[in-house]
């Protein structure tokens, strides 16, 4: 069993191109998060990924002299829509890139502007309204994610024939707090148990007709560090099975996810 750590943001698939093989115990986790290839790497680390709502405000920043790209993530730029002064010092660019649909803007020596905003229109039909503040000198890169799109991505991923799919969509689900289609959310749940030094409390538990997924908070209430071994966690008959930290200080609490067949008791 691998007990793989979560990041802080978009959720990745690392595991839904592998062969159905390594369905089993050691599925592991999904992996959660950019955030972690953004310390590993200075390159990436001014770049920023936010996230957008249908008519929203999207908050970034734009290079005060080299290009930002800003790309959407499953989607694409139909139109920008902003105003034209007729002053070239405080007139800004904005170039529709027509392959991948990003858009690229720059700004003129000399701009004065702490700010620069403008509407964009999407290809699935989203307006986005962007209020960005004038930064650094160089490039810059902002990866705009839509809510909407985001939370269809685990009931696109239930629909799937693959039992390591379900799964995949039901730790995605379970980790945002999302409702999935095809599963049922109980929120009336049992007292909290004691696994030698550890309280183990069950959070929700969605329901679904080949898989249950539970939500866990653990909290370590001894006086040493606890190793959360999947045997301590999670019933033998567990399918996938994944925890935010394989270590648990004293007083220190985590969240596990667990993936069991339809049915199960325990």
């Amino acid at each position: 069993m691998n007990l793989t750590a979560f990041g802080l943001l978009i959720v990745g698939i690392p595991l839904a191109s592998r062969p159905l093989c390594h369905f089993s115990r050691g599925i592991g986790g999904v992996l959660i998060g950019a955030s972690v290839l953004a310390a590993a790497s200075p390159a990436l680390a001014a770049d920023e990924t936010l996230m957008a709502a249908d008519n929203g405000e999207v908050a970034c920043s734009v290079s005060a002299k080299g290009l930002t790209r800003i790309s959407l993530k499953d989607d694409r730029f139909a139109s920008i829509s902003k105003l034209t002064t007729g002053n070239e010092a405080e007139d800004f660019t904005v170039v529709n890139e027509p392959t991948r649909g990003d858009i690229y803007i720059s700004l003129p020596d000399g701009y004065a502007k702490a700010t620069v905003s403008f509407f964009g229109t999407s290809g699935k039909g989203f307006v986005y309204k962007f209020a960005c503040h004038t930064g650094a000198d160089d490039a810059h890169q902002v990866f705009v994610h839509n809510r909407e799109l985001v939370a269809q991505q685990p009931a696109e991923l239930a629909r799937r024939a693959s039992p390591q799919d379900a799964a995949i969509a039901l730790v995605q689900a379970m980790y945002a707090g999302a409702s999935l289609d095809g599963y049922v959310i109980r929120q009336s749940l049992p007292d909290p148990v004691r696994v030698g030094e550890l309280k183990v409390q069950m959070i929700s538990e969605y329901r679904g007709l080949e898989v249950l997924g539970r939500v866990l908070r653990i909290e370590n209430q001894g006086r040493k560090d606890v190793a959360l071994d999947e045997k301590v966690i999670a019933p033998s008959n567990a399918l996938a099975v994944s925890v935010a930290t394989s270590t648990l200080k004293p007083g220190a609490a985590t969240t596990a996810y667990i993936v069991l067949p339809a049915g199960a008791s325990q």
